[in-house]
């Protein structure tokens, strides 16, 4: 049975303090013995910070992004031992911000995820489409793309250790949210895709989250779909009391509170 994984991607945002503080109330809110994984993603300054707050809870450590070469002369990057050093069992690549303003491409992010496995991190893949990609019915076949890409060369075994989060660029940030049905679409086949590289065991096997303007009230909704493995949450992610709430209400028979 997969295990449902509710990350929150900071990006930006919350000083070493603040991070410091946030985990401290989040701690507080979520007591219950949760039957989902929870993660925290903050930026690299907040991530030794966020260490030592979390340890001995429950609540796992993501980096935002990572270099694919453990060490060199890579000026204002960081590596995947770095990471791990650091406490990180997440780290996420490829969202869309990295590849549109920083240019990421799927053969970068396919050497970066290649190396976080080899460093025992587990890489939260993004894949998504553009509106005017959507609009014009090319959702699957960029969505496609980016897997293939992204995930050339890997083992079925090297497959199982990942997790996909299907991100359609219209809805980060924007207020606007996939149907639960067109994230179930688009998740399914995403599963169609690693069933079709590793088989039917691994693909399985692998969580795929959906991510884009998701909130307290539309998570339930969204984490009924069979192929929904739990969500990615930007925003929301940045005040402890709704972050709980969507943890809280991406629990199996929780319902949305």
């Amino acid at each position: 049975m997969r295990v449902p994984l509710i990350a929150g991607n900071w990006k930006m945002y919350k000083t070493a303090a603040e991070a410091g503080d946030f985990i401290r109330q989040l701690k507080t809110v979520l007591t219950a013995q949760l039957r989902v994984e929870v993660a925290v993603c903050p930026p690299f300054t907040a991530l030794h910070a966020a260490a030592l707050e979390l340890a001995g809870s429950r609540i796992a450590l993501g980096a935002q992004n990572m270099h694919w070469e453990e060490e060199g002369a890579y000026t204002g990057e960081v590596s995947p031992r770095m990471l791990k050093e650091a406490g990180c069992r997440y780290v996420i690549l490829g969202h869309s911000e990295r590849r549109q303003y920083f240019h990421e491409t799927d053969q970068e992010i396919n050497k970066k995820l290649k190396a976080a496995l080899k460093w025992g991190l587990t890489p939260i893949v993004c894949v998504g489409e553009k509106l005017a990609e959507r609009e014009a019915g090319n959702t699957i076949a960029v969505v496609n793309a980016q897997l293939e890409g992204s995930l050339a060369g890997l083992a079925a075994e090297e497959l199982t250790r990942l997790v996909i989060a299907y991100e359609p660029v219209w809805a980060i940030g924007t207020g606007r949210t996939a149907q639960p049905e067109d994230a179930q679409q688009v998740n399914a086949f995403i599963r169609s895709v690693l069933t079709t590289r590793g088989g039917a065991a691994a693909a399985g096997a692998i969580r795929i989250l959906y991510g884009g303007s998701v909130k307290p009230d539309n998570i339930a909704s969204l984490m009924a779909q069979p192929d929904v493995d739990g969500a990615l949450v930007g925003g929301a992610s940045l005040r402890p009391d709704v972050f709980a709430a969507i943890v809280k209400g991406g629990c199996p028979g929780e319902g949305n509170g």
